[in-house]
């Protein structure tokens, strides 16, 4: 059954087309990921299928009675009143419908993270304080008031019927489930959500939409935010998402693409293009599709330059039966159907990093390091040795400390106790997540000058042109840049500096797939140290060589990330020391492991069954053909040759079993597929 069509939808600002003959359709079940370049109208495509922004053209048609859920980038968390209506976070508890003073202490709804879970039910929260205030109505009313009892008796009946059907008894179990799965321990549920910070609160309202489970949920960029484990585990929620319901997201993660979709939506110059694959498959697939478009497109090129050439060939002799042929062509161009050239492909970053030179084989060396906020000690006597040419990871759940210890090694922190010491020759390059050295008072052009003042304008103008910048976006204020802007123009400013040691703090953020692909090339030609925390596990697999720990006490694994991901799961299986809910996120990247072992295998299967009966095929059609060919000999020239006349009828006899055998193989095969 259909669940969302999209048909000729078309989005402009301005003069300047967005996006047009946007054109799919999705049935329930199906699994969706759109994806495409940083400003090609991915998100716009969102707001426009759940209504929140209009469309200029075309039309989107919502199945009947399904309800639409999205979750926005970095969503602004509004606070859930009683009536389900919703009120900005930064409004106080009075705010809500019902007042802490008159509110029954039976109702669960309040400004808290847990509270506002609960508030994503309103009607079963009303419910349940209903069903409390008849119970102790009906413990203190009079025994003889028989009238009394009977309709309150009654009341609660109904309305306990209907609490227990739409699942009351445990919309508070599921709360807390989610909750302490995208990483809200139970030490937070009580805090108020106006304490929290901005992630926290996207990942609130994150699990509150996951717990409504909307018809058609759409999720935008969802792994903003989550540690390795939670990633793990969103990825085995969506997976096991009801099949009656669809979900649509848009994501950079390859790896959460790949493990969750079945679909893939391609966003590229104003225009889309569905695929019935996921985002590995149509990437190749997409490789293909443009290969054979140009082949098509140069070849009919040639064959008009071939009749153009013909055409002025016949014109320039000028006979009458010369003209005749030049129009004939002429009319053969024009009877083609012309193949479109192929669209250049949205421009990529590109670019090198520079070593400053070699280092000391010691770069790095932490030596008993403690630190801490308050009572909240994030890791105690932590040492590990950097080594050049490493590429040092650090992992661990959100809250471990892994931005902490960056900052310790940029020595914008002092530890709590231990030290940490740079090797000989060490020069380091420095990428912030938050992109906080940037100046929203300077230009684009202004920000790279004014940190490499030396470089003429030429220079600065030709690195802005390598990471997208041209024309009129170098007078762009740092202010007005988009989250993928800002980290493009901050990897601007780090490769112009010379470094042989870079510390990464979640370098992918905000960058669309073609620059984290460039990213990681110039990362693994760099002849230098890296130390990296990343969330983004395509990345981290195809650079890390090294991995600490933080989770599971500052560990030290030496390996590559499929190693490390074994390591830790052998870890959890021998029951010894891990990081919370790892055991379960692992469990989860098993089965998605097992899975696509098995689709492998099937697959692989599947196209040597398909290979054999396209043989066996071929072959029924070859001997019925010489079958045939044999009863045009026996009743035509053979036909009075007996000795021929024999030796024909023994062949066809041969051919006729073997005949009986390829249909009996090709029923098996068929049954089979």
């Amino acid at each position: 059954m259909i669940s969302i069509s999209v048909s000729n939808l078309a989005f402009r600002t301005g003069t300047r087309e967005i996006l047009s003959g946007v054109t799919f359709s999705l049935e329930e079940g199906d699994r969706l990921a759109i994806v495409g370049v940083n400003g090609s109208g991915k998100s716009t495509l969102l707001r426009m299928i759940c209504g929140e922004y209009p469309h200029d053209e075309g039309e989107i048609h919502i199945a009947k009675n399904k309800i639409v859920g999205m979750l926005h980038q970095d969503d602004a968390f509004n606070i859930i009143g009683s009536d389900g209506r919703e009120i900005p976070a930064t409004e106080a508890e009075e705010a809500l419908d019902i007042k802490e003073e008159n509110r029954p202490d039976a109702s669960p709804i309040d400004c808290t993270v847990l509270g506002q879970m609960y508030a994503v039910f309103p009607d079963l929260c009303r419910a349940e304080v209903r069903l409390a205030d008849l119970q102790a109505r009906l413990d203190s009313a009079d025994p003889a008031d028989t009238d009394t009892l009977n309709r309150l008796s009654s009341e609660y009946t109904n309305l306990n019927n209907r609490f227990i059907r739409d699942g009351g008894l445990y919309y508070k179990s599921r709360c807390r489930s989610i909750l302490s799965n995208l990483g809200f321990d139970e030490s937070v549920w009580g805090r108020p959500v106006a304490t929290m910070s901005g992630g926290q609160r996207t990942r609130l309202a994150l699990a509150r939409l996951l717990s409504r489970e909307p018809d058609i949920l759409i999720l935008d960029e969802p792994t903003n935010h989550l540690d390795l484990d939670t990633m793990v585990w969103l990825e085995g929620h969506l997976a096991a998402y009801p099949k009656n319901k669809t979900v649509i997201l848009v994501s950079h993660d390859r790896l959460f693409l790949d493990r969750v979709t079945n679909k893939t939506l391609d966003v590229e110059n104003g225009t889309t293009k569905l695929y019935k694959a996921k985002y590995s498959e149509y990437a190749e697939l997409k490789k293909k599709d443009r290969a054979e478009q140009e082949k098509k497109y140069n070849l009919q090129q040639k064959e008009i330059a071939r009749l153009e050439a013909y055409i002025e060939q016949q014109r320039r002799w000028n006979r009458e039966r010369n003209i005749i042929a030049a129009e004939s062509r002429e009319k053969a161009i024009a009877r083609m159907e012309k193949v479109e050239k192929p669209k250049a492909l949205p421009r990529s970053i590109r670019f090198t990093l520079n070593s400053s030179g070699e280092s000391g084989n010691d770069v790095a060396e932490a030596k008993n390091l403690t630190m801490g906020f308050g009572q909240n000690i994030l890791f105690r006597s932590l040492s590990f040795l950097v080594k050049k040419h490493d590429r040092f990871f650090i992992s661990g759940p959100n809250g471990c400390g892994k931005s902490t210890l960056i900052k310790l090694l940029l020595g914008q922190l002092e530890p709590l106790a231990g030290e940490i010491e740079y090797g000989y020759n060490v020069t380091v390059g420095y990428y912030d997540q938050e992109n906080q050295n940037l100046n929203d008072e300077n230009t684009v052009l202004d920000e790279l000058w004014n940190a490499y003042p030396n470089l003429t304008e030429t220079e600065i103008r030709s690195t802005l042109a390598l990471f997208l910048f041209r024309g009129d976006d170098i007078e762009k204020e740092v202010r007005v840049l988009s989250g993928g802007e800002r980290a493009r123009l901050t990897l601007a400013k780090l490769i112009l500096s010379r470094m042989n040691l870079l510390i990464l703090d979640e370098p992918t953020n905000h960058l669309d797939i073609e620059s984290r692909e460039a990213l990681e090339t110039a990362l693994r030609e760099f002849d230098g140290t890296i130390i990296a925390v990343s969330h983004d596990r395509y990345f981290t697999r195809q650079l890390a060589t090294r991995f600490l720990d933080l989770g599971d006490g500052g560990r030290d694994f030496h390996g590559g990330y499929d190693d490390y991901m074994q390591w830790r799961e052998n870890r959890a299986a021998e029951g010894l020391p891990v990081s919370p809910d790892l055991a379960a996120a692992l469990a989860v990247e098993k089965t998605a492991k097992e899975e696509y072992a098995e689709r492998k295998k099937s697959g692989a299967e599947k196209r040597k069954l398909e290979k054999r009966k396209a043989e066996v095929e071929r072959d029924i059609a070859k001997t019925e053909k010489k079958i045939a060919e044999i009863d045009d000999l026996l009743f035509g020239e053979a036909a009075t040759d007996y000795v021929r006349a024999a030796a024909l009828t023994d062949e066809k006899t041969v051919a006729e079993d073997r005949l009986l055998q390829l249909y009996e193989e090709y029923e098996e095969l068929t049954a089979d597929t």
